[in-house]
């Protein structure tokens, strides 16, 4: 299987539909076809980022924010658009300033992948955020209306099933990303203690 060509169907600020055309084999016939698939792909950006951010009292810091596309408020971890030629690093950190108010002391990469593979070509690129300082919120875009839930790590569950229950969708990213984070979190202190 493979791709054959793509064609641009429309191209917004942020978004381009393509319509892709690729070879598939046919089980039955053992013959190759090819076939069209629907897609989108981001413009504008090198990438896009997501960000678990940890305090140093143990809060997760989450976001809520109305989402267009689902006519409603969703909770997620922050995360936005890698600005051309920006280092990923560069990105998280201003974006956890924009969204959160919060600076962080250290990032470090966590995880990477496509986010919908049966829809886009969009990787995202997760980092962890640590050593947190409240400094305000910075210059955000002028879409975004965002309210910060800081949520202590032993409450997670319980908020978000609350928050699900008062009428916002939850990221299904939120459950994951954020156990992926703690446990890289306490792997990297285990190692820092036998070195120690």
């Amino acid at each position: 299987m493979s791709v054959i060509s793509k064609k641009t169907l429309w191209e917004g600020k942020f978004l381009r539909s393509v319509l892709i055309k690729y070879n598939v084999r046919c089980n039955s016939s053992h013959s190759v076809e090819a076939r069209n698939w629907e897609a989108f792909e981001r413009v504008n950006c090198d990438g896009v980022i997501g960000i678990v951010p940890f305090t140093d009292s143990d809060e997760v810091i989450l976001i809520r924010q109305f989402r267009p596309p689902l006519d409603g408020f969703v909770i997620e971890l922050p995360a936005g658009l890698v600005d051309s030629g920006e280092k990923f690093e560069q990105a998280v950190r201003r974006e956890l300033i924009e969204e959160t108010g919060y600076e962080a002391g250290d990032v470090q990469f966590l995880a990477e992948g496509p986010m919908s593979s049966g829809a886009s070509s969009e990787i995202l690129s997760v980092y962890v955020a640590t050593g947190l300082r409240h400094v305000g919120i910075g210059q955000r875009d002028e879409t975004e209306d965002i309210e910060v839930i800081p949520v202590h790590f032993n409450d997670v569950i319980a908020k978000l099933e609350e928050l699900r229950q008062s009428g916002n969708y939850i990221d299904l990213k939120v459950y994951g990303m954020i156990e992926m984070a703690k446990k890289f979190l306490k792997d990297k202190r285990d190692k820092s203690h036998e070195k120690g």
